[in-house]
């Protein structure tokens, strides 16, 4: 996977911008707030089908304009290809493959492949099981198209099913309806819960290796599934859905007094260990760092099993938050992989290959080429 070509109009503080691309290493530095992290925002945009920082897509718009657009051109199994995304305030959004119009954000996740690295990714150890589930589902989704239609489709069946049970405070007569909507969720449940328990899986055993190379075989990371419905270890996707089954009915009434379903994925959390030492709330900010990089790296060799190719890597402003050892250890395991790198100074484009890398500077939503 490489980007050849990036285009931004009216996107954050960008007005017009037209950027050509390293087939390695891409060093964008400047001062805070000129932009830098605007440009990685854009590229992950065209991954995920929405912004890491923001969930409203008008928050993306240039101040004083009305649209934004992201066109992405890139390279995939040596075939160039173009994506492009577009949205108009009060509008749908709008997005082009090659020209075609895509009538559903799940018809281009997969297309492009990314992993981005971001200060705010310590969230994935510091802060609730959301964060976590995120990494998961964002991952799987450009792994998996099927995995984000059933991600999608659990949530409208959750949602209906909230409000029935809602409803069925002030009329119990709804209540024969439930049933559908237990058996609809328990089926699609069973099958997120079984991609998630089979993803983590691979991510524990990459990023052990991973994480015991990071720190000189000093520390052992470990990852434990923890499931909002358990089946057991081994259960199957009808196990799944049978055991799902079984703790709504069995919780029904609790259920609908508290008008909320209260098991299944939408509850789901992973729980990360640093030589058998809770993370979460012993690990110093350093072991979370390196954590969080080791998970990062073993996403990107678990997209490369399943695609064939590297995904872009994009590292935000966290190659100075690095000591050496780990800066080291990252840049030469990134031969294979397009890297964008932001930072506030050029230095880390001295500790890269001759050759293998190009510089620019940002400076008030416009960018200088520099190398």
């Amino acid at each position: 996977m490489r980007i050849k070509e990036l285009r931004l109009m009216d996107f954050r503080n960008y007005e017009r911008l037209k950027l050509n691309l390293n087939d390695r290493f891409n060093v964008i530095f400047g001062e805070n707030g000129q932009g830098k992290t605007n440009i990685i925002e854009s590229v992950f945009l065209c991954a995920s089908g929405r912004s890491h920082r923001t969930a409203k897509d008008a928050e993306l718009i240039k101040i004083g304009k009305d649209a934004y657009t992201v066109c992405l051109t890139f390279e995939k199994e040596k075939r160039e290809q173009t994506l492009e995304i577009s949205y108009n305030r009060g509008e749908k959004k709008k997005i082009r493959l090659n020209e075609v119009a895509l009538n559903k954000i799940g018809e281009m996740i997969g297309v492009f492949t990314a992993v981005i690295f971001s200060p705010e990714d310590l969230q994935l150890v510091k802060e609730g099981p959301s964060e976590r589930r995120r990494f998961i589902d964002i991952s799987l989704s450009q792994l998996r198209p099927s995995y984000f239609f059933d991600l999608q489709q659990y949530n409208k069946i959750l949602f209906q099913r909230n409000s029935l049970l809602k409803d069925l405070q002030e009329n119990p007569s709804l209540l024969d309806t439930l049933e559908v909507w237990d058996i609809n969720l328990a089926a699609v449940g069973a099958r997120i819960t079984e991609s998630r328990r089979s993803f983590l899986k691979l991510v524990g055993e990459k990023a052990w290796e991973i994480h015991r190379k990071l720190t000189g075989g000093r520390e052992e990371l470990k990852i434990r599934y923890v499931p909002g419905i358990d089946a057991g270890r081994n259960a199957g996707k009808e196990e799944l859905a049978e055991c799902f089954l079984q703790k709504l009915k069995s919780n029904r009434d609790r259920e609908i007094s508290k008008g909320t379903t209260m098991y299944g994925p939408q509850r789901d959390d992973f729980e990360l260990f640093v030589n058998d030492m809770d993370l979460k709330q012993y690990g110093s900010q350093g072991q979370q760092r390196t954590t969080v990089l080791s998970l990062k790296l073993s996403e990107m060799e678990i997209m490369k099993e399943y695609t064939g190719s590297y995904p872009v890597l994009l590292l935000d402003d966290v190659m100075s938050e690095l000591d050496k050892n780990r800066r080291e250890y990252l840049l030469s395991n990134l031969s294979e992989v397009q890297t964008l790198i932001t930072c506030t100074d050029r230095d880390v484009f001295h500790e890269l290959p001759p050759g293998s890398a190009s510089l620019y500077r940002v400076e008030g939503g416009k960018v200088f080429c520099q190398a």
